[in-house]
C-alpha cells in the first residue's frame, strides 16, 4: 500500500437499491476486509477496518431506496476502487480529491462520468480535462417532444398530496421528528416541481 495515498470523497449523491449495498458488502468480504454492518428503520451503516483505521459508510433510506451521506477520507487503494465502482454503477455525483505526494487531483463526477479534472500543485492549478456540453438538434427536438416532464408533474402532485396528508397527521400527533422529515421531503418535491414547470 502506498503510504502517501489518500482520496477524499465530498458531496456524494448516490442513490441505489438495498441489493447494491449487499453486493458491496459481498465484494468487501471477498477482498478480505474485516467489517460489520447494522441496519435500523431509516439507516444502514457499514463499518470497514482498513489497517488500524475504521471507515464507516452511512446509508440513509429515502423512499424504499438508499443514498450515501457524508464525506469520506480513504487511505486504502482497494477500498477506494470499490467506492468508485459504486459511484460508477449507481451513476452518482461526487467530488473526488486525490492527494498524492503534495499534489491534488480533483475530479468532478456527474452521472458516474468525469466531467472536469483539475490538478493543484501549491498555489497553481490547471484544468486537465473538461467535458464540453454537446447537444444536437435532434436532442433538442426530442426534449421538446418528450412527455416525461408532464407525466412526472402528475406523479409529483400525487406525492405532494400524500406528503401533505402525512404532515397533517404528524402535526396532529405532535411528532417533531416526523414533521422535520416530511418538511424536508416536501422541500425536495417543491424544488423538483419548480424545475419541471420552468
Amino acid at each position: 500500500m502506498n503510504r502517501n495515498y489518500e482520496v477524499e470523497y465530498c458531496n456524494l449523491e448516490l442513490r441505489f437499491e438495498r441489493r447494491q449495498i449487499q453486493n458491496l458488502i459481498r465484494e468487501l468480504i471477498q477482498e478480505g476486509y474485516s467489517l460489520y454492518w447494522s441496519e435500523t428503520e431509516g439507516k444502514f451503516l457499514v463499518s470497514i477496518r482498513t489497517g488500524r483505521k475504521l471507515v464507516k459508510l452511512h446509508f440513509e433510506k429515502v423512499n424504499q431506496r438508499y443514498r450515501i451521506v457524508g464525506d469520506y477520507i480513504i487511505k486504502d487503494e482497494r477500498l477506494s476502487e470499490l467506492l468508485e465502482k459504486l459511484i460508477n454503477d449507481s451513476r452518482g455525483h461526487a467530488v473526488v480529491k486525490r492527494i498524492k505526494d503534495r499534489q491534488i487531483v480533483i475530479e468532478n463526477i456527474m452521472f458516474g462520468e468525469i466531467i472536469r479534472l483539475v490538478e493543484v500543485s501549491g498555489m497553481e492549478h490547471r484544468i486537465i480535462y473538461q467535458k464540453k456540453p454537446f447537444v444536437t438538434f435532434e436532442d433538442m427536438i426530442q426534449a421538446f417532444q418528450s412527455k416525461r416532464a408532464e407525466e412526472r408533474i402528475g406523479v409529483l402532485r400525487m406525492e405532494l398530496d400524500y406528503e401533505l396528508s402525512n404532515l397533517h397527521e404528524a402535526i396532529a400527533a405532535q411528532d417533531e421528528t416526523k414533521i422535520a422529515q416530511i418538511t424536508e421531503r416536501l422541500q425536495t418535491l417543491r424544488i423538483e416541481m419548480l424545475q419541471l414547470e420552468m
